[in-house]
């Protein structure tokens, strides 16, 4: 993966091997860490390098963006996120019809946000032991998102994604709620590592009215 910095903020990029900026236009995966990964250093990070080690090891062409929460919460810079996120999305070496989102814990709460707030710019969702705010949840309902929980999470309950999924469908919307038996919090692993989550993203196309 590649260090890089750009409105202001610190992000990981990680791009397949034989990857042209110049010539070629990739889907997204923006992914956004839980609270363990705050401060200032990029590489404690790690959910993104699984997952480029997944694409990599599967030929998956996937451009991936991990951007760093320097503050006490992503809500404390979220101006800030929504301002990176436009910029990485609107690059020309990104597909802007495949452009996904993940977060994990505390990511997965800004990500739920981030939804809501920038729906327009989003083919799909994976929300990772997350939560967020059910009476909003209208502004999604075009965009196809999946939930994945430890069934044995205490830190965040999985009623809490449970809770946006079913407002989502209630909506009209299409979301779907992965619980895994067994798993506490880390159920960001067992998301990329034992399901088809990356297939299902590549082929997901966003939405246009």
């Amino acid at each position: 993966m590649q260090d890089r910095i750009e409105k202001s903020m610190q992000y990981l990029f990680s791009a397949p091997e034989d990857f042209d900026e110049t010539a070629e236009s990739l889907p997204l995966l923006i992914y956004l860490h839980g609270a363990g990964g705050r401060g200032h250093d990029l590489h404690v990070v790690r959910v993104p390098y699984t997952a480029e080690k997944f694409c990599r090891d599967r030929g998956k062409r996937l451009l991936i963006a991990a951007p760093l929460c320097e503050y006490d919460s992503w809500y404390c810079c979220f101006s800030e996120l929504i301002a990176w996120v436009r910029f990485i999305a609107a690059q020309p070496y990104v597909d802007p019809d495949r452009v996904f989102i993940m977060g994990s814990s505390m990511g997965g709460y800004a990500a739920w946000t981030m939804l809501m707030c920038t729906p327009e710019l989003f083919a799909a969702g994976a929300v990772v032991c997350g939560g967020g705010m059910a009476w909003n949840c209208e502004r999604m309902k075009h965009i196809p998102i999946r939930a994945f929980h430890g069934e044995l999470d205490t830190a965040v309950l999985p009623s809490e994604n449970k809770r946006m999924v079913d407002a989502v469908n209630a909506c009209g919307g299409h979301a779907e709620m992965i619980l895994f038996p067994g798993v506490g919090h880390n159920a960001w692993n067992p998301a990329l590592l034992e399901t088809d989550l990356i297939d299902w993203l590549l082929a997901q196309t966003r939405y246009h009215e």
